[in-house]
């Protein structure tokens, strides 16, 4: 099925009241892998018609970004570092889950980072660059960006709803109860949240505690009148799924009364496709707009020797988003490598 044919056939599906194929058949063909080990893909379409991409690279050491018009070319564009980590101290370890967003006519890199001589003491932190092309220019650093309390904390994204701006990220909890929670909270501009953060989701689930008690990685979306979240839940092995939270468009989502928890994982390990983990997802679109995508790492293999951390193939893949008649994404399973990509 063409993907540009997904939005006619939900539209008559909702209006016959049948439910719309799981988006396992209606992927767009990506050539998956699309890029090789590299986990928390990030990928946004520009007005510019570039798709930009940047993900955590397996040696944790620095950022890149790289760019391609479609996302098929993105495996084989040129990378560029455009920041590496510091030999001490501070943003000196497990540089992870960097985002790129374009805010106020500048570039922002959030990613978030360990101490060179404490490396799980990881924070978020933030990069600005004011030249039009994020390639070009200068990346400064802008620090730390607070929470309100110091603990362990990582993925945070950022998004702008109803004129006003949220980031939302993961943390252990102030009081330090085990596990990562979800957070979020409005944004004084780029650099700075408003206070009071809120909570939004923690690791309740039998699927969310394998492994690692986890809630991490959001991922936002603004569709069919409704706030949809994505997170990801477990250890970072084969246990790694997708869960999904969702808030009406017009509620005030600093209510977590206001927000909606799928009571079972979105999107898990497949055995019939041969990928496992996946999760960390962003979202994007087809360059027409009218395809959702679904971008997100995964191995295809389940065993692991060692660590899970210290695995590099977590690959980034991609795949369309059915749509229920009722207006919810289905995310269908994992799709199956493909080496070519279909004309």
């Amino acid at each position: 099925m063409k993907p540009t044919a997904l939005p006619v056939l939900c539209m008559l599906l909702a209006l016959t009241g049948c439910q719309a194929p799981p988006a396992s058949d209606v992927d767009a063909g990506f050539a998956n892998p699309l890029v090789r080990q590299r986990a928390d893909p990030h990928v946004t379409l520009h007005p510019d018609g570039w798709y930009y991409f940047t993900a955590t690279v397996p040696e944790y050491d620095r950022i890149e970004l790289r760019r391609a018009r479609s996302l098929d070319q993105l495996g084989k564009a040129e990378a560029e570092v455009v920041w590496r980590k510091h030999a001490g101290g501070e943003m000196g370890a497990h540089i992870w889950a960097p985002e790129l967003h374009r805010i106020d006519g500048k570039w922002y890199l959030y990613f978030s980072a360990g101490r060179a001589d404490k490396v799980w003491e990881i924070r978020l932190y933030v990069l600005e660059n004011s030249a039009e092309n994020p390639f070009e220019g200068e990346w400064i650093e802008r620090g730390q960006l607070k929470t309100g309390w110091e603990s362990f904390a990582l993925d945070a994204t950022t998004f702008a709803h109803r004129g006003q701006r949220y980031l939302s990220w993961t943390q252990v909890a102030p009081d330090g109860s085990k596990g990562t929670n979800i957070y979020l909270a409005q944004m004084d501009g780029p650099l700075a949240i408003r206070q009071p953060a809120v909570l939004l989701t923690r690791p309740e689930h039998a699927w969310e505690k394998r492994g690692h008690w986890v809630n991490e990685a959001p991922a936002v979306l603004l569709r069919n009148g409704r706030v949809l979240m994505t997170y990801s839940a477990s250890a970072t092995d084969a246990n790694y799924a997708l869960g999904l939270l969702w808030a009406k468009e017009d509620a005030d989502l600093l209510d977590p009364a206001a927000w909606t928890k799928s009571p079972q994982p979105v999107l898990r390990s497949s055995d019939k496709t041969g990928q496992y983990g996946p999760g960390h997802n962003s979202f994007t679109t087809s360059p027409d707009g009218k395809t959702d995508i679904l971008v997100y790492h995964a191995r295809n293999y389940r065993d692991i020797v060692g660590e899970p951390l210290r695995d590099p193939n977590r690959h980034t893949r991609a795949q369309a988003i059915g749509w229920r008649a009722d207006g919810m994404p289905d995310f269908g399973e994992p799709v199956a490598d493909r080496k070519v990509r279909d004309q």
